[in-house]
């Protein structure tokens, strides 16, 4: 059996009703900043139950505006997760600012009880990373950030519609940032992203800073970017929208079931999962022993089992700049020699997670 990865074949296998909504915005013309952007983002919004969303190009975008946005810029620190992909710390490097990393804990999210050691003059902002899924702790979070005055910009690109103790991933700081990659839980045909917000006047800057800082055609009120979410994808993004709560509960679903087989299987360690904290599952990933024989094993018998991320961001050759070295977070280190990332998405059949199981189980002998 084959075990694909990717479900985009089956995502937009039937789309007769988007290619006719695709044709009529080709007639139409409006292709940028148009009428169909701003439906999405009033969907998005009432979706994770903000006041305002402003479609961006892409999530690395929406964390990068978020924090100029917030009047986070050159010289000033910004504190993040050590386990991030790199758009996290790419975006505050982009913006002149210099990421400051700490450990994760076993829920792959940052350690808050490791910020604060972090805290220095310079810094201006965290970014808490809501891991694979999984949540920080964001009351504990908050309120640190509070008691310091700092910004909080959530990357909530891998969280969306996660919670943590019944309230949204994307509502607890100043702004939040999600991406509308094809892998995302909630897609589009490229890249996009989205910031949502409470605070009006800024999402009247970001409004500014992601088309050129123009107020209108003639008037230009700062510096900004050409960061424009296309309404094109914003026809496909309001097309999937209406499917967000049901592609988030059949990935629950489907790593419920994963945590009941692998919890049978010694060599496994199925993370714990913390309560009131709701995943949704954008990666599904458990401990394993021996975990580079177990991914090839795996993916020679089909199954298109990943690894992320193999090298922790600190480490990257492309950050030695930053000055840390091999130990300095060791939660990140050990996650990244044992996690394997398995399938876990809303088109993933009932035997195809059988198979998954039963292949990890062989492979350890039972």
């Amino acid at each position: 059996m084959h075990v694909r990865y990717s479900y985009l074949p089956q995502q937009f296998e039937a789309i007769d009703e988007l290619l006719a909504q695709v044709k009529a915005l080709v007639q139409s013309g409006d292709f940028t900043l148009g009428a169909a952007l701003s439906r999405f983002e009033g969907e998005f919004a009432a979706l994770i139950g903000t006041r305002f969303a402003i479609g961006v190009g892409s999530g690395t975008d929406a964390i990068k505006l978020s924090l100029v946005a917030a009047g986070v810029g050159r010289g000033d620190e910004v504190i993040t997760a050590a386990n991030t992909f790199i758009a996290t710390a790419g975006a505050i490097h982009e913006i002149g600012a210099t990421p400051v990393f700490v450990d994760c804990d076993e829920s792959f999210c940052m350690d808050v009880g490791a910020v604060e050691r972090r805290i220095t003059p310079r810094t201006k902002a965290v970014v808490p990373v809501h891991y694979a899924g999984n949540m920080v702790n964001m009351p504990r979070l908050c309120a640190l950030a509070s008691a310091n005055d700092l910004f909080v910009v959530e990357d909530a690109c891998q969280a969306i519609l996660a919670d943590f103790e019944g309230r949204r991933a994307g509502t607890w700081g100043l702004a939040a940032a999600f991406s509308l990659h094809p892998l995302k839980n909630l897609n589009v045909w490229g890249d996009g992203g989205m910031i949502v917000t409470d605070d009006g006047d800024l999402a009247a800057k970001l409004r500014l800073l992601r088309n050129h800082g123009m107020a209108n055609r003639d008037e230009i009120a700062m510096f900004g970017y050409n960061s424009r979410l296309d309404t094109l994808q914003a026809v496909v993004g309001s097309w999937l929208i209406g499917s967000a709560d049901a592609i988030t509960e059949k990935r629950i679903e489907s790593a419920s079931f994963y945590d009941r087989e692998f919890a049978k299987i010694p060599q496994l360690r199925v993370p714990t999962r913390r309560k009131g904290c709701r995943s949704v599952f954008h990666l599904y990933m458990v401990f394993a022993q021996r975990r580079d024989e177990l991914l090839a094993y795996c993916q020679k018998q089909g199954i298109e089992a990943k690894v992320h991320y193999p090298i922790p961001l600190y480490r990257q050759r492309g950050l030695a700049h930053l000055g840390y070295s091999l130990g300095d977070f060791p939660v990140a280190d050990e996650q990244a020699a044992s996690l394997i990332t398995f399938p876990c998405d809303q088109h993933l059949s009932r035997e195809e997670r059988r198979y998954v199981v039963d292949t990890v189980a062989g492979f350890y002998g039972q």
